[in-house]
């Protein structure tokens, strides 16, 4: 099963593309950037279209996203959950199921600990896809997580994700 992980973001957005079956396998990661001074619009209209790319060359079975959490800035959580929405659209529009995590499901899937600080979860991302070195930059790092979390709960912890409606 292809899973394909995404940390959302407007100025970065990583995303993170495993093959789960009895382990999981790096296929690709990385982060699609956006310019700060860009018009909202338009860097929209180019995470999308970067997405939409991406899901067509991978052809996941599923796409695991975060679910939007913030404490404090509500401008940012506003822009991320844009950034979100072009995500869901874009797998929506291939009919791909989309699977939701909160960050404390994430880190407790990863870690094993739902308050596991980032270098923790880093390193597991590392140890559990048996890679050298901790997947660069941190946000694909995030998104990978976020794929395996699904794998995680796919393989016994919890049910596939099912198609939308």
């Amino acid at each position: 099963m292809i899973i394909f992980g995404v940390d959302p973001g407007t100025a970065k957005m990583g995303f993170g593309v495993i093959e789960y079956e009895h382990d999981s396998r790096l296929i690709a990661h990385g982060v699609l950037e956006t310019p700060a001074k860009t018009p909202m619009p338009c860097r929209l209209r180019t995470l999308y279209e970067l997405v939409c790319a991406l899901l067509d060359a991978h052809t996941p079975a599923v796409l695991a996203i975060e679910q939007l959490f913030f404490a404090r800035n509500v401008t940012t959580a506003i822009s991320v959950g844009q950034a979100r929405g072009v995500v869901l659209l874009a797998a929506a529009l291939r009919d791909i199921p989309v699977q939701e995590y909160t960050p404390s499901e994430i880190k407790q899937s990863i870690v094993g600990y739902g308050k596991a600080d980032k270098t923790q979860i880093q390193e597991m991302v590392r140890m559990l896809l048996n890679l050298d070195a901790i997947p660069q930059p941190d946000d694909a790092a995030d998104a990978l997580a976020v794929a395996i979390c699904h794998a995680h709960h796919a393989s016994g912890y919890g049910a596939l994700a099912e198609p939308w409606q």
